[in-house]
């Protein structure tokens, strides 16, 4: 048991699904996954572990930002044994992407410090697994779903009233969201796959948005191709 995550050992799957929203991960676990145990609630931050077309999967809600995703993704993978992750989760929308429109994270850029801080001061750029982004791709293409593959950044101000909205357009940014960073990161850390797949909800332009409970519930097709993406 870590300090976050309240399961025993093995009650976690080597292969997890995180969303931000806790609730997100009830209705994943109760839509998509059969034989569901409820391994965590600390913090009502929700954990569970089923199995999806025979394989055992895990799906727990990370919260929102670099530091809370931090404190999941390490817990999972150090002290769990995790050893493939995807982020499931929502981001502002960049053109050329559309709102509901799936970006499956190449890169993620930050203009957080976090990094810096765990690297003694190095700009290190942490990429996606490429197994997991090629099989992702290859489920969505197959499902005829509208997808982005490109960079995104991980913002540390959800009310960002500074201009970088307009540096990250000019340099091809296709979604601004706070957590992927840093699970590449850590995965890159301790050697491990991870990938993050995000819905757009809302355009940072201010031309569309999504509602509370589709955020919630929704957005099954990023669900989709993330289970189908662990090799």
């Amino acid at each position: 048991m870590s300090t976050h995550i309240a399961a025993a050992p093995g009650e976690i799957a080597d292969k997890i699904l995180l969303p931000g929203d806790p609730l997100r991960a009830k209705w994943i676990a109760e839509t998509f996954l059969t034989d569901v145990t409820h391994y965590n609630s600390v913090r009502n931050m929700f954990g569970f572990t089923g199995t999806y077309q025979g394989e055992r999967i895990s799906v727990q809600g990370t919260g929102m930002g670099a530091p809370s995703i931090g404190i999941y993704a390490y817990e999972l993978f150090h002290d769990y044994g995790v050893q493939q992750a995807i982020r499931v989760g929502t981001s502002g929308g960049i053109a050329p992407t559309k709102l509901r429109d799936v970006v499956i994270a190449m890169t993620a850029s930050t203009d957080s410090q976090i990094n810096r801080r765990a690297t003694n001061g190095l700009d290190f750029a942490p990429p996606a697994n490429f197994e997991l982004l090629e099989r992702a791709v290859a489920k969505a293409r197959s499902l005829g779903i509208d997808f982005h593959v490109g960079g995104v950044a991980s913002g540390d101000l959800f009310y960002d009233e500074t201009d970088s909205l307009e540096q990250w357009t000019k340099l091809g940014i296709l979604a601004l969201e706070m957590e992927t960073n840093q699970l590449y990161t850590l995965a890159a850390r301790f050697k491990r796959k991870a990938l993050s797949i995000v819905t757009v909800s809302d355009m940072m332009d201010g031309s569309g948005h999504t509602s509370s409970e589709e955020r919630e519930t929704g957005f099954r097709n990023m669900v989709e191709i993330a289970l189908n993406a662990f090799s």
